[in-house]
């Protein structure tokens, strides 16, 4: 025999994916999550216009009773931060998730180097821009029934929906961890029921200087009565401490949330 026939064979060079880096999978991860949002219409449309339903019976119901306790700011711009929180939280593409998990493409992903985290900031990434674009209408009904910014003009105008969509990213958390862990979708459209008791523990319709003691007291330890007050403080003026403790106690809700998110991230990146 040959040489060359005696020789072995030359080795094969084996093609491997090399990671894109994690802005480039973030953003890989949010586009998609974008492009997706127009197939979960049944769920948005109804979450954008349950709240507007609300402040306008609301305002109508009770604007002549409760506003004359309410003398710092029009009992209409009192109701649009409330409105803004309604619309927002429970909201995420934590359903898609379920359905990623379901149908295998979730674990498909993890078998890619796309960066483990990147899969779920991609998302929130996609949430927050829909809290921003969900913030628009109830803003436009606010416009149309007299709230304005004219303390602050339109730099309060951005604060209070950027305040209003972090209030939403940070309880994203919740939804996402439960999504994690379950894979189960009618567990995660429950997560809405974290929020709604919450939100009668608040200053969300009356002021708590006519509240009953005990529910006056509980209103001190809800995270979300400090972000009302600080999105209402942008009706009057500029209030540092206000907003201070409306970005802390978001910071708070975030930090929760998220850990119990990214923990569940990890749980399921293991079993996978």
């Amino acid at each position: 025999m040959s040489e060359t026939a005696l020789s072995s064979p030359p080795a094969r060079e084996v093609i491997r994916a090399r990671p894109s880096g994690f802005f480039s999978d973030m953003a890989s991860v949010s586009s998609r999550a974008l492009r997706l949002l127009p197939r979960d219409l049944e769920a948005i449309i109804p979450a954008m216009l349950i709240p507007l339903f609300f402040l306008v019976v609301t305002i109508g119901a009770i604007q002549n009773l409760a506003g004359d306790v309410i003398s710092d700011i029009d009992y209409k711009a009192f109701q649009l931060p409330v409105a803004i929180m309604t619309a927002v939280t429970g909201m995420s593409r934590a359903n898609a998730l379920v359905i990623d998990i379901s149908e295998g493409y979730f674990d498909r992903l993890l078998m890619t180097p796309v960066n483990r985290y990147a899969l779920l900031l991609g998302l929130m990434v996609a949430d927050f821009t829909l809290f921003v674009v969900m913030a628009i209408p109830v803003i436009a009904l606010g416009f149309a029934i007299g709230v304005g910014f004219g303390a602050t003009g339109v730099v309060g105008l951005v604060v209070f929906v950027l305040f209003g969509a972090l209030w939403g990213l940070a309880f994203t958390g919740f939804p996402y961890a439960i999504a994690l862990r379950t894979g189960n979708p009618g567990a995660v459209n429950s997560s809405f029921l974290l929020f709604f008791p919450f939100m009668f523990l608040t200053t969300a319709w009356v002021s708590r200087d006519v509240m009953t003691d005990w529910l006056a007291a509980i209103t001190w330890f809800n995270p979300m009565t400090y972000a009302l007050e600080g999105m209402r403080s942008l009706f009057s003026g500029w209030d540092g401490w206000a907003l201070g403790r409306a970005l802390l106690a978001i910071a708070v809700v975030g930090i929760l949330a998220q850990s119990l998110a990214f923990r569940a991230l990890r749980g399921r990146i293991r079993r996978g």
